[in-house]
């Protein structure tokens, strides 16, 4: 008799077979980049780009006029695609009009201009948008002077975003501190989609989504659960890893650029903190995940941890003849 262990959930190969050619990374991203090599122009200088880039890559490659920012663009290794969500990286083509150059493709012939004065005044609009929208008490972040959102702002002398700051008209969400690994502050968040792609699509755990419509469009997760320990993490980091702001931060650096005034830290500039009631524990799996991980270990039958008479095999205990 075999001694294969036995699974509590056996499953059937599926009716379609599952498409092994999609890497990681790019199932859910649509195809941005130029079919083929292209000869272009950038603020006058002639850039030449391979099979794949977009206008972003062109832009990047010279000394441009104008400030390129594309905060929702991260392509290391091209695991995590463009997104075109913060529109802060728009240029002006002679061939299409102002276009978000991290997802349009490189076409040859192209002529592109950044500093154009419709293509600066759309950067300049959605980055105040965005700033409006995000929680501007930068001395108690974590990311405070490791924020993508912070340096452009900076660079673009930002002074008062034009449209208000989110603190002044509405009221906060309240801290996750439920995870001893991973804070999540979505007044910081700026929806730009990179941590929802880092998990599901880079670490493939299937944690995080974008929920709501609109203003209520906030970091969720894909269990329904309303707080990071109720959800499946796994405290792997990643998207804490390629969060441009300080909407989520490792638990060790919260306080790590805080103004080293008593009493003067993150959680005492928010409006409320859930998840503190839980204990705080070593293992990096969540209750939930560590139970779905167990429904799915294997059982050994009987035969294998008692032994099998049938077919000779000693019990514990019992000598071999």
């Amino acid at each position: 008799m075999s001694t294969d262990p036995i699974w509590e959930n056996s499953h059937t190969e599926p009716d379609v077979p599952l498409a092994e050619d999609i890497a990681p990374g790019t199932a859910n991203d649509p195809v941005a980049g130029a079919s083929e090599a292209a000869t272009l122009t950038v603020d006058g200088q002639q850039v030449a780009t391979q099979a794949g880039a977009t206008l972003l890559d062109a832009c990047e490659a010279v000394s441009t006029d104008g400030e390129v920012l594309a905060l929702c663009s991260y392509d290391d290794e091209e695991l995590i695609g463009p997104r075109s969500e913060c529109r802060t990286c728009m240029v002006e083509t002679e061939e299409h009009g102002v276009v978000p150059s991290c997802s349009f493709p490189a076409e040859d012939g192209m002529s592109v201009s950044t500093d154009a004065a419709a293509a600066s005044e759309a950067r300049d609009v959605n980055l105040d948008l965005l700033l409006s929208d995000h929680n501007l008490l930068c001395t108690t972040c974590g990311a405070n002077g490791r924020c993508d959102l912070q340096d452009v702002s900076i660079q673009n002398e930002v002074v008062e975003p034009r449209y208000g700051v989110m603190h002044d008209r509405s009221e906060l969400e309240p801290l996750d501190d439920s995870s001893p690994f991973i804070q999540i502050d979505r007044n910081k968040c700026i929806l730009c989609n990179r941590c929802v792609e880092a998990c599901n699509d880079v670490q493939v755990e299937g944690v995080l989504r974008m929920e709501g419509s609109g203003e209520d469009t906030r970091i969720g997760f894909q269990s329904g659960a309303e707080t990071m320990m109720d959800s499946t993490c796994v405290s792997c980091g990643h998207c804490a890893t390629v969060c441009p702001t300080g909407a989520l931060v490792e638990q060790g650096l919260v306080d790590a650029t805080t103004l080293p005034i008593p009493g003067f830290t993150h959680k005492n500039s928010a409006e409320g903190i859930v998840g503190e009631d839980y204990e705080h524990q070593p293992g990096q799996m969540t209750p939930m995940k560590r139970e779905l991980d167990t429904q799915n270990e294997p059982r050994a039958s009987a035969s294998t941890v008692e032994g099998d008479a049938t077919d000779g095999t000693a019990t514990e205990g019992e000598d071999r003849p």
